[in-house]
């Protein structure tokens, strides 16, 4: 909550502006932050003492509540981010976006909304951008109007300013989740069903490829988590990420992470670079963050050439979506590839799509595991084990539907078997009591 723009009243009935206050109490502290070089893990305690000498030379008397709200501000904007401090300390909030100084919405529960949060102006926007930046070692100017980075907890950050930015600089925050979600959690959520969850553990230990596909904010990310769980924990296992979120927990992992290009333009390593390096470092499993270029080329041909049990995500909203888009992004490679060689190492190097859709009511469930079954002609075959069957919205906005097996077992089930893992047929939708009871019924005389 910010100060409200019109004046209040204190106890001695005295007119006060509190955003001019809230704008001295921050320049003063900033002075003596800076006079007395104070140590970065120092400077909360000290800003939190300059606060209270500073307010009591003023001579201030607000109340209580205002005088609170007032401390809290002033240091979100001495250690913070500002205005939008608050919702970074919020757990129900995924995302915060900044859209110039007067638009500030939230994601909670899969539903965006506007706030009542405004920063002062462009200029107090592009402060706390700065803040962000400068202890990664990285500028954000007219030349280089936008820029990605991580915050200390681990959140994603965009920014983005003028020229390109046309109504103002702009943040997006898609915030770290400090609780590592369990599948457990996702099936009580309604995201899939306990025989998708048991089936999927099953693909992972058997260490076939699977792709996670969806659009932004579909809930990739997170699954990829779970499912890296389910990797034995005596295997080697490199992750490679644009900004580091996957959250193992095995001990024998290496974790890899791009790096943007110094100013000059070199010193660049990016997800195809590191995918490369990872096939030199002895990997029982490749997880990859997300596939976005050319690094696809170099994902198939590793999972072609025996590192089976690979994972990583990629943007599509459907499974022949992902097929298309792997593809484009296969030929990004710059080889001269003919589309029915790159569809071939496709259908033999992937095995799984699951796909995650984010439906009308903010709600994120698989909609579709889909194997890939080969070639028919110039095609890649796709056949859907599970999906997810709408039959209906709630009069309150809910979507109503059914997550159920296709009665079609896949291809690779020996896989499975040989690993360990004999599923139910019920799991795939076969009733096993109905196929007895029908073979137990007298066959009519003709």
């Amino acid at each position: 909550m910010n100060p409200p723009s019109q004046p209040i009243t204190d106890r001695r009935g005295q007119i006060i502006d509190l955003i001019k206050v809230r704008s001295f109490l921050v320049s003063a502290i900033l002075r003596s932050l800076d006079t007395d070089k104070t140590p970065i893990d120092q400077r909360r305690q000290v800003a939190e003492q300059s606060l209270l000498q500073i307010y009591a030379k003023t001579g201030l008397q607000l109340s209580d509540p205002v005088r609170e709200q007032l401390f809290s501000e002033v240091l979100d904007e001495l250690l913070g981010l500002g205005p939008i401090e608050p919702l970074l300390n919020d757990p129900d909030i995924t995302e915060v976006m900044v859209n110039g100084p007067r638009q500030v919405y939230i994601e909670r529960a899969g539903k965006v909304t506007k706030t009542d949060i405004v920063f002062e102006n462009n200029e107090h926007v592009l402060r706390i951008i700065e803040r962000i930046v400068a202890p990664l070692g990285r500028s954000i100017d007219t030349d280089h109007p936008a820029v990605d980075a991580r915050l200390p907890d681990g959140s994603r950050v965009n920014c983005v300013i003028p020229p390109v930015a046309i109504d103002g600089p702009c943040i997006t925050i898609r915030k770290f989740s400090r609780d590592r979600l369990s599948m457990e959690e996702l099936i009580k959520h309604g995201s899939l069903s306990e025989g998708m969850a048991e089936f999927l553990h099953a693909c992972v230990v058997a260490r076939l490829n699977i792709i996670i596909s969806g659009g932004t904010g579909s809930g990739k990310t997170t699954l990829l988590n779970i499912l890296s769980s389910f990797i034995p924990e005596e295997e080697r296992i490199v992750t490679i990420e644009d900004a580091a979120e996957l959250q193992l927990q095995q001990e024998h992992v290496v974790r890899l992470e791009t790096k943007i290009p110094n100013p000059d333009g070199s010193g660049g390593v990016t997800i195809r670079d590191l995918v490369r390096n990872s096939l030199r470092m002895r990997p029982e499993r490749i997880v990859v963050g997300e596939c976005r270029g050319g690094e696809s080329l170099d994902m198939l041909q590793a999972m072609n050439t025996g590192h089976d049990g690979s994972l990583t995500t990629l943007h599509a909203n459907t499974p022949r979506d992902a097929i298309s888009r792997l593809e484009t992004m296969t030929l990004m490679a710059g080889i001269d590839l003919p589309v029915r060689v790159v569809r071939e190492q496709i259908a033999s190097a992937v095995d799984l799509i699951v796909q995650l859709s984010r439906l009308r009511d903010g709600s994120r469930k698989v909609t579709q595991i889909t194997e890939l079954a080969g070639m028919e002609g110039d095609t890649v075959v796709l056949t859907d084990i599970f999906k997810f069957e709408q039959t209906g919205i709630s009069s309150d906005g809910i979507v109503i539907g059914d997550l159920k097996p296709t009665g079609i077992r896949p291809m690779f089930s020996s896989r499975l078997e040989i690993a360990g893992f004999k599923l139910r047929p019920e799991i795939f939708g076969v009733n096993v009591s109905e196929m007895l009871a029908s073979n137990r019924r007298p066959q009519q005389r003709r």
